[in-house]
């Protein structure tokens, strides 16, 4: 199997925009233990509020403003039903 592209999009969000990035692979990328690389961003001039990714060491993390905090991975559906609600409760 090889890497699966499971949702991509990018579209402007208030004074901003976000883009959605989710691929399904073959193996997890550690230490996640699901099979899913994502990165999902909220940018307002040029600046990302609102962030979602398992980097590689990292694991599965999002960034608040200028605060990193883990996330607890469940299924695709909600990491883009979490992240969102984020972006709509951000405020500076």
């Amino acid at each position: 199997m090889t890497a699966e592209l499971v949702h991509r999009t990018k579209d402007a969000f208030g004074k901003g925009f976000i883009e959605i990035v989710i691929w399904r692979l073959p193996v997890p990328v550690p230490p996640s233990e699901h099979p899913f690389k994502y990165r999902l961003v909220y940018i307002v001039d040029g600046q990302r509020l609102v962030g979602y990714d398992n980097e590689r060491g990292k694991g599965d993390h999002k960034h608040i403003g200028e605060k990193e905090h883990p996330y607890s991975w469940v299924n695709p559906k909600q990491l883009m039903a979490d992240f969102l609600a984020d972006v709509e409760g951000f405020t500076p």
